[in-house]
């Protein structure tokens, strides 16, 4: 088959391509043309069909919401009325044009619209800085604060309050939950005896615990200074998402084997080497399973408790479009939702990295 293709390229004038179709008939070749198939081509041939089905989705969604539209007016207004919408709605008018699920191409055109205002409003903060530079040196001098830009936000300043507000939350699961865990875990008596508080407070609602956190931070927090909003945020972040790390933590030094603590026994080891020298090494596998389970939550939660705790963020930015109604914010609430889970995943991967790195194998 190989021989006849070759004369028939030749033939042809195609014997230049030789050396090509030789190189690409090895076994070895072939092995990697087919991972390099299934490893690329299918996830792009993926990406181009959930595309084109969002596309065909968005059309028939948007067929079907003008349909209604024109035939609304026709019922109401009669015929005229009804010509009238359908022209309208064909002219691409924003005032009339059916506000259903965007397409990939109205969600592109959010997304550049996003960027470039927040190159607008990152310009209009420098000129801001530049105009108020020399009051702030004169308050600094008398110890006053100084003046601060207090426009409205971007879309990347969204994300990054968002990213600071699950980072604060992570640490905060993180530095309550391995303790604890670490605790419960090397006491057989405490594990029993608090199981039943954390298997009821594990499943409760995120709004229980931010309305559980308003509480206690307006009685306790008194400075009108403080960004109360960001205090409540991640502290809710962090009691709702540390749950899994608490388990994990608890199990993974519960379940150490009996080996390691009966060499570190014969060692003469400390309580405190046996935690760092033993127990924890030996339990962070489990350890960072719940740490991820604990980021992923902590980003799940973070927009619902953004929303009801009015605190700025894309929970806040998302729920601000909604509430808009605008010819194109149903465009950037879906860039919002791809931002979301694009973030989620990368934090997933750091965290599988870190684990990676921090633990090991017992192969």
């Amino acid at each position: 088959m190989k021989d006849k293709t070759i004369k028939t390229m030749r033939f042809f004038g195609l014997g230049f391509l030789e050396p090509l179709l030789k190189a690409l008939s090895g076994e070895e070749t072939q092995k990697n043309l087919t991972e390099f198939i299934k490893k690329t081509l299918f996830p792009i041939a993926s990406i181009l069909l959930f595309i084109l089905v969002w596309h065909l989705g968005a059309s028939a969604l948007y067929n079907k919401e003008a349909e209604a539209r024109i035939e609304k007016a026709k019922t109401e207004q009669g015929e005229e009325a009804a010509k009238a919408m359908a022209d309208c709605i064909a002219s691409g008018d924003v005032s009339c044009q059916p506000n259903t699920l965007p397409s990939p191409k109205q969600v592109y055109q959010a997304y550049i619209a996003l960027w470039k205002d927040h190159l607008q409003i990152s310009e209009n903060k420098s000129d801001f800085r530049e105009k108020v530079a020399d009051t702030n040196a004169q308050r600094e001098e008398q110890g006053l604060s100084p003046i601060t830009y207090t426009g409205r936000p971007s879309f990347l300043d969204q994300i990054g309050t968002s990213l600071k507000t699950v980072a604060a939350g992570f640490l905060l699961a993180l530095f309550i939950a391995v303790p604890i865990g670490i605790i419960i875990g090397l006491s057989d008596v405490l594990r029993n005896s608090f199981n039943w508080l954390i298997q009821i407070l594990k499943p409760v609602s995120p709004v229980v615990w931010l309305l559980l956190v308003f509480m206690i931070v307006k009685t306790v927090i008194t400075d009108p200074n403080m960004d109360k909003s960001f205090i409540i945020s991640f502290i809710s972040v962090g009691l709702c998402a540390m749950w899994a790390t608490l388990v994990n933590t608890s199990m993974g030094v519960a379940t150490v084997d009996k080996d390691y603590i009966n060499v570190s026994k014969v060692l003469k080891l400390s309580i405190g080497k046996q935690i760092f020298k033993i127990i924890l090494p030996a339990s962070f596998p489990l350890i960072f399973t719940g740490l991820r389970i604990t980021v992923s939550v902590a980003w799940m939660v973070l927009i619902a408790i953004e929303l009801l705790a009015q605190s700025p963020g894309l929970g806040s930015f998302v729920w601000e479009e909604f509430q808009n109604g605008a010819s194109d914010s149903n465009a950037k609430i879906i860039v919002a939702m791809f931002v979301i889970g694009i973030i989620g995943f990368l934090l997933d991967r750091i965290m599988l990295t870190v684990q990676n790195f921090m633990t090991f194998s017992k192969a």
